[in-house]
C-alpha cells in the first residue's frame, strides 16, 4: 500500500474499544414466533462465537494474508435518516476464501466451521466508520452465485441482530440485471464499487441502519413518497437526450457518470416552469465551479398530451434560453414507461419535483416538492461537499 493510502486511513479511521452486544434470548422468541427485528436469521448465534473485547473500527481478516486480490472495504453507518453517523455498532462479516470455500484452519471453533475462518467483526467509530481488509473472496466453484461477503449488525439499543444484504462486485459478471434488480436492499444498496490503488482495490461502502428491516423499531410518520430511498441504488434507465452533452442519444445517466455525484431533478405531470427555471440555472452552476465531481441532470416525464417530438423542441428551446452546457435535459414518456426503464426508480409523476443525489450510484439524499430558494441551493450544495468521496482523485475503475 502507498505511503499516500495509508496516511490518508490513518486519519479517516480510529480504532476504539468497548463491550460487545449480547445476543439475548432471540432462539426463544423465534421458536415462539414473536416479531424479532430483521425476521428469521438462519445461524444468528454464530456471529457471537469468538467476538473479541473489545472490537475496534479497522479489521484485518485472516484472509488477507491469502494469493489473491487485496480488498478494502470502507465506509459509514448511519442512523435512519441517512446522515447521522452511528457509533458502536458491530458489523460482523464472514466469506469464502479465494477459491470459493469457506475454509477451515487449525484452531476454528467447530461450531462456526460453516462460515469458515475468514470471518470478523468492526464497531463503527464516534463518526460512525469502519474499515475491513480482506481478501477478495471467489463464487462458489461450479454456481452462478455472485461472489459475496455476508455482513450482519448488532446495534447497541437493539437486542436482535440482523443480517443487511450480502456484499456482491459491482464488476462480477454472475452479477447480472435480474440478480441486480432482485436485491432487497437491507441496510442499503450491498453492491461494492471498486477502485484501485496499486495491487489494493478499495470499496466505499455506508449503512443504513433499519433501512428494509422487517419489525425495525421506528415509527417513520406517512408522507408522500418518490424514488427509491436513501441507501438505495440509483437504477440505470435511459431517457432522450434533447439538449446537453449527450444530445440525440439515450445514454444512461447512471452508467456514463456514475462514479461521482450526480443530482437528477425528476419533474412529472405538475410542471412549474418558473421553479424549473431556478433549478436548472442552479445545477448548471454547480456543473461548471464542480466539473467532473457533478454530473446534472432534468428528467421530463409528464405522460399528459405526450408528443416526443413537441417535447424535445421544448427542452432545446429551453436549453439555449438558458445557455446550459453542463446540464442535461432528458425526456422519458412516462415514470412508468418500461421502454427506458425509469420505472425502476419508483418516481412518483404526481408531485411537482423529486430531487435525487447520489454518489458512486448510490442515493445519498433525497428531496420532494422542494422550492428553489438561496437557503435550498445552499442546502444541496453542502450535502455535495459532505459526501465527496475521500478516494475521488483515485484512478477509475478499468472498463468491463
Amino acid at each position: 500500500m502507498n505511503a499516500c493510502l495509508t496516511i490518508r486511513l490513518l486519519t479517516l479511521l480510529l480504532s476504539l474499544s468497548s463491550g460487545c452486544h449480547g445476543q439475548g434470548n432471540q432462539p426463544e422468541r423465534e421458536a415462539t414466533g414473536k416479531e424479532i427485528v430483521g425476521g428469521p436469521f438462519e445461524n444468528r448465534e454464530l456471529m457471537y462465537i469468538g467476538m473479541p473485547e473489545p472490537i475496534n473500527a479497522v479489521d484485518t481478516s485472516a484472509g488477507w494474508h491469502q494469493t489473491g486480490q487485496k480488498l478494502l472495504i470502507t465506509g459509514t453507518i448511519y442512523q435512519p435518516d441517512g446522515k447521522t453517523p452511528a457509533p458502536d455498532v458491530v458489523l460482523y462479516y464472514y466469506h469464502t476464501d479465494v477459491h470459493g470455500y469457506y475454509a477451515s484452519q487449525e484452531g476454528l471453533d467447530k461450531r462456526v466451521a460453516r462460515h469458515g475462518y475468514i470471518r470478523g467483526w468492526v464497531k463503527s467509530d464516534a463518526q460512525g466508520r469502519y474499515a475491513i481488509y480482506t481478501v477478495r473472496p471467489a463464487p462458489y466453484p461450479n454456481n452462478t452465485m455472485p461472489a459475496h461477503i455476508h455482513p450482519a449488525i448488532q446495534e447497541p439499543d437493539i437486542e436482535d441482530a440482523y443480517y443487511i444484504d450480502e456484499f456482491v462486485f459491482d464488476d462480477d459478471v454472475l452479477l447480472t440485471s435480474a440478480k441486480r434488480q432482485a436485491l432487497e436492499n437491507r441496510g442499503g444498496s450491498g453492491v461494492l464499487r471498486l477502485v484501485e490503488s496499486g495491487n489494493l482495490q478499495i470499496a466505499e461502502h455506508d449503512i443504513i441502519l433499519g433501512l428494509n428491516i422487517p419489525h425495525y423499531p421506528i415509527t417513520v410518520p406517512p408522507r408522500i413518497e418518490s424514488g427509491r430511498r436513501v441507501g438505495e441504488d440509483v437504477l440505470s434507465f435511459t431517457p432522450y437526450h434533447a439538449w446537453g452533452p449527450d444530445k440525440g442519444s439515450r445514454t444512461c445517466p447512471i452508467c456514463r457518470y456514475g462514479r461521482h455525484h450526480g443530482i437528477l431533478y425528476f419533474v412529472g405531470n405538475a410542471p412549474n416552469w418558473t421553479d424549473i427555471r431556478k433549478w436548472l440555472r442552479y445545477l448548471e452552476r454547480e456543473s461548471r465551479q464542480r466539473g467532473k465531481y457533478l454530473k446534472g441532470y432534468f428528467i421530463y416525464g409528464n405522460d399528459h398530451a405526450y408528443n416526443p417530438k413537441d417535447r424535445t423542441t421544448t427542452l432545446e428551446n429551453l436549453g439555449k434560453t438558458l445557455g446550459l452546457a453542463h446540464t442535461a435535459l432528458t425526456l422519458v414518456p412516462s415514470f412508468s414507461d418500461q421502454v427506458s426503464d425509469v420505472y425502476l426508480n419508483r418516481i412518483n409523476p404526481t408531485v411537482e419535483s423529486t430531487l435525487l443525489l447520489y454518489r458512486n450510484r448510490t442515493i445519498i439524499d433525497k428531496f420532494i416538492n422542494l422550492p428553489p430558494s438561496p437557503d435550498n441551493f445552499d442546502i444541496i450544495s453542502k450535502r455535495l461537499d459532505a459526501t465527496r468521496s475521500e478516494f475521488a482523485d483515485f484512478p477509475e475503475p478499468h472498463p468491463q
